[in-house]
């Protein structure tokens, strides 16, 4: 009964940590991104740098690197028991949350971000960089938001596929 709860657990903080994430995905593809796009380029600059400072903070780190943890150890979880009902869906859902929204945050927008946190935002260099960051972050931002809210979705619904370890 314990190892039932314990995977019980671990699928409700996979669930309400993978819908936390693609709600502040969210609002970056819904409103945020656009709110600086109609700065002036120097100000959106500097602001979405600052943003990016401000993100690492225990709060959000915690969130989307624990849902991360926690998504790895359901996908091994479910690779040894996959003969167990509900293992291939645990795999599936932390397959679109370390992938999709994980591993396009490593692969595309950090190496976006810390372009954009060298540039100089009142040079004609900052200014097409953040034309190409715009469009290019907002767009692999919608993915991981994608990822992230399916990932949630899954995990929600393997809460009532029954758990053994």
């Amino acid at each position: 009964m314990v190892g039932i709860e314990y995977l019980y657990v671990l699928k409700l903080i996979a669930a309400l940590g993978c819908g936390l994430i693609a709600g502040v995905f969210f609002a970056f593809s819904t409103f945020v991104m656009k709110a600086l796009a109609q700065q002036p380029p120097a100000q959106g600059i500097a602001t979405m740098q600052s943003i990016n400072v401000t993100a690492i903070n225990p709060w959000f780190m915690t969130a989307f690197l624990g849902t991360t943890v926690v998504c790895l150890v359901l996908m091994v979880s479910s690779l040894l028991r996959w003969q167990q009902p509900g293992a291939a869906y645990l795999f599936v859902s932390a397959l679109f949350y370390l992938l999709g929204c994980f591993g396009v945050t490593m692969v595309f927008n950090v190496p976006l971000n810390d372009a954009l946190a060298v540039a100089n935002p009142n040079s004609s260099e900052g200014t097409n960089l953040w034309a190409r960051y715009l469009t290019n972050w907002t767009f692999w931002n919608h993915i991981r938001t994608l990822a992230a809210f399916i990932a949630a979705a899954l995990f929600t619904m393997a809460l009532n596929t029954p758990s053994k370890l």
